[in-house]
């Protein structure tokens, strides 16, 4: 059966994604060639410019699916907690995990910020990140469990103060002493939110 011009499109743009996602994290955006990623997704570079414009458009692709899978995982272990604060500190675990994976060190907290700018890419970490926090936050609030603050300017804060966290240990000589110690730090930080009963 004779594939159709999406399916063939579809194909075409989530090799170029797949192959440049693996050479991304293995060597960084600056060290792989676009012709690199054309010939090892088994496409033409006028494919590339086709679906992403250039190599910075299929970086924000990468970069992009990195963060929606990311998410989704946070997300999951965020709304199995018994309460919103135990899934937030749960999933504040979780994430800060993914910071020690090689993939995320590279792609998503070292590349993004330069290739993509600080602007774009704090743009993409709030589309991702900041609705979910919003939502459990929220959710917190209406329960009784926090006191009572603006929630999108908290959730932004929060959201900052993360990344911050995921920057430091990805650039530190011991990321996962680091790891450690952002979880402590944070932990206390969002412990002076919990209404006192």
């Amino acid at each position: 059966m004779r594939r159709t011009q999406q399916e063939r499109s579809d194909s075409t743009r989530a090799a170029l994604v797949s192959a440049a996602r693996v050479l991304f994290a293995t060597r960084g955006y600056h060290d792989v060639p676009a012709e690199e990623i054309t010939r090892t997704a088994g496409v033409t570079r006028g494919a590339l410019y086709h679906h992403f414009g250039d190599k910075q458009g299929l970086f924000r692709a990468v970069v992009e699916e990195v963060e929606i899978e990311l998410t989704a995982e946070v997300a999951a272990v965020m709304t199995a907690g018994v309460d919103p604060l135990t899934g937030m500190t749960t999933a504040l675990g979780v994430f800060l995990d993914a910071c020690l994976r090689e993939e995320v060190q590279r792609i998503s907290l070292t590349d993004a910020p330069a290739v993509l700018g600080w602007d774009v890419w704090r743009e993409i970490e709030g589309e991702h990140g900041l609705g979910l926090l919003v939502t459990s936050l929220s959710r917190a609030h209406a329960e009784g469990l926090i006191v009572d603050v603006p929630i999108r300017t908290l959730a932004q804060l929060i959201l900052s103060t993360v990344m911050e966290a995921a920057r430091m240990i990805a650039a530190a000589d011991d990321p996962a002493a680091v790891r450690v110690e952002t979880q402590t730090v944070l932990a206390g930080w969002l412990g002076g939110l919990i209404r006192r009963k």
